[in-house]
């Protein structure tokens, strides 16, 4: 598989995204559908996007009991995304309920990926506001071999920290990694971060991208930036 970035359309609502999306005449970029866009229209946004052509990163974070996540799963698998996540400290129970409930009767089934901690979440605030008292690269490669051992195909990760997850869980589990900023942009609310240049020497598989390119003066010149320094 290779490697890939995926543009984050964190917009309020389908008027936004599509006229986002209208941009891009000559490729067909691997889009994420985030809380905002996902809560502001629902189920029709993932159809719509998916009818343009372009691959889909559900991105909801599930985070419930076994059960509860299992039917959910069975929901959003039936919109055909290609990508779905779920909060690795549900428990592996969780996560192995979620892989049940995710794969279809024909046995496909989108890939599904495991958060470890939010690229938003430092060591400190792990350790004073979640009581996690591990450094923050262990609890991350811990989260990651649970997320393995459920059956699941990745984990969503700083990109400082896929090097860790490939020497725990292999080369072939991926890394799907948010927190990438152009080394001359703001790195905003993030706190683990990287460039795409690094992000591919430490091994992401995927690279998350927003606001670098959603709120970018020529947003396709950002989006072919960055896949060139993350691919080429």
């Amino acid at each position: 598989m290779g490697k890939d970035v995926i543009i984050a359309c964190d917009f309020a609502g389908k008027a936004q995204a599509l006229d986002f999306l209208s941009r891009f005449t000559d490729t067909k970029p691997y889009v994420k559908i985030g809380m905002e866009l996902f809560y502001a229209e629902g189920p029709e946004i993932v159809r719509e996007i998916k009818k343009r052509g372009h691959k889909v990163f559900l991105d909801l974070k599930l985070h419930d009991i076994p059960n509860t996540v299992k039917k959910s799963m069975s929901v959003l698998s039936a919109l055909d995304v290609d990508m779905v996540n779920l909060h690795a400290s549900g428990t592996v129970a969780m996560m192995q309920a979620a892989l049940e409930g995710l794969t279809r009767a024909d046995g496909t089934r989108p890939l599904l990926i495991a958060v470890t901690q939010l690229t938003s979440t430092s060591e400190e605030r792990m350790k004073s506001d979640l009581l996690i008292n591990q450094p923050l690269e262990k609890v991350v490669s811990h989260y990651a071999l649970c997320a393995k051992s459920a059956g699941l195909d990745g984990v969503v990760c700083s990109p400082l920290e896929s090097e860790g997850v490939h020497s725990v869980c292999g080369k072939s589990f991926l890394t799907v990694t948010p927190g990438v900023r152009f080394a001359d942009g703001n790195i905003g609310d993030q706190v683990r971060v990287t460039t795409p240049q690094k992000a591919k020497e430490l091994g992401s598989d995927y690279i998350v991208v927003g606001r670098p390119i959603t709120a970018a003066d020529d947003p396709v010149a950002a989006y072919l930036r960055c896949v060139s320094e993350f691919t080429d």
